[in-house]
């Protein structure tokens, strides 16, 4: 893997908020280089993991579990970060899973030394603070879309938003997140 601060998880970082080398620096001291074959699993419901993941290649895919029926609710791809906000917010397990889509090449921290330098470096916690807002923007806009628009423009706002999921991830999960069957998908695909 290349050297963290030359990395596409840093530029997607730095996209977000200027973080300077400093911050980039101390962030690096705590991170561990791993990879996740296809398949993997990152993290699993009612599981303690400790840790978060940025992502430098690969996809991954998180779901919900009910009554043996998987609901996708968010994909992560290059410069995303992932991790539980139950642990990370509330001390609690994971509600969710993710798991590998493609072989993911990654960095993790501990979730300790992630909640330490977001209460030490003030650069790094504005850019924790900014990606949580636009996570929040991105759900709140999901589930306004999910309520108010047609398969079709769900799918076409799907697009737009991730161009590169779309030629990724399996047909199944994209229709599972914007909340329709496959056969649906398959239609308004075209």
């Amino acid at each position: 893997m290349v050297d963290f601060s030359d990395s596409i998880f840093v530029k997607k970082m730095r996209e977000v908020f200027p973080v300077g080398e400093e911050a980039v620096a101390e962030l690096a001291a705590h991170l561990e280089e791993c990879t996740f074959a296809r398949r993997d699993m990152i993290l699993r419901a009612d599981v303690y993991c400790r840790y978060a993941w940025f992502v430098e290649r690969g996809l991954v895919r998180h779901y919900w579990l009910e009554e043996e029926r998987e609901t996708v609710t968010s994909f992560s791809v290059e410069g995303h970060i992932v991790f539980s906000m139950d642990e990370l917010y509330y001390g609690k397990p994971s509600q969710e899973y993710a798991q590998a889509v493609e072989a993911v090449e990654a960095w993790r921290i501990s979730v300790g030394d992630l909640e330490q330098l977001f209460r030490s470096n003030l650069e790094l916690c504005n850019w924790g603070r900014l990606i949580h807002q636009n996570e929040y923007r991105r759900l709140h806009r999901s589930h306004k879309e999910r309520l108010t628009l047609s398969a079709e423009a769900r799918y076409q706002m799907f697009v737009k938003q991730f161009p590169d999921i779309c030629s990724r991830a399996p047909l199944g999960d994209i229709a599972s997140y914007l909340g329709m069957d496959p056969s649906t998908l398959s239609r308004v695909r075209g």
